[in-house]
């Protein structure tokens, strides 16, 4: 009874985006039915905001793997690439400079 009382809260209330305050709200209104003792409640709340926060990790995972993928198909540049960039950048302008600051005949 209490697996299959589980699973269909984990479904109907889809813990990812559940609250401890929400879960304990829907627990509470279990034991006041009768469906779950208040001995029960307290192991099925922690369970449940368990299963919620790790639910809220794998998908904040699948976002960012998706978004990387996103990102690479449309060959967006990273921080790496920007910071590889200025510093060439600075490098061909300090060069650009010594050449410009040498003057002939200054030798």
């Amino acid at each position: 009874m209490m697996d299959l009382l589980k699973k269909g809260l984990a479904l109907g209330l889809g813990l990812a985006i559940v609250s401890k305050e929400q879960i304990e709200k829907v627990v509470d209104e279990l034991v006041k039915k009768g469906d779950v003792s208040v001995a029960e409640s307290k192991d099925l709340i922690h369970e449940l905001v368990e299963k919620g926060e790790e639910q809220q990790k794998e998908f904040n995972s699948k976002i960012k793997e998706q978004m990387q993928k996103l990102l690479d198909e449309l060959n967006v540049p990273t921080q790496a690439d920007i910071d590889r960039l200025e510093k060439r950048i600075a490098n061909l302008e300090n060069q650009l400079g010594n050449v410009q600051g040498h003057t002939p005949g200054s030798d």
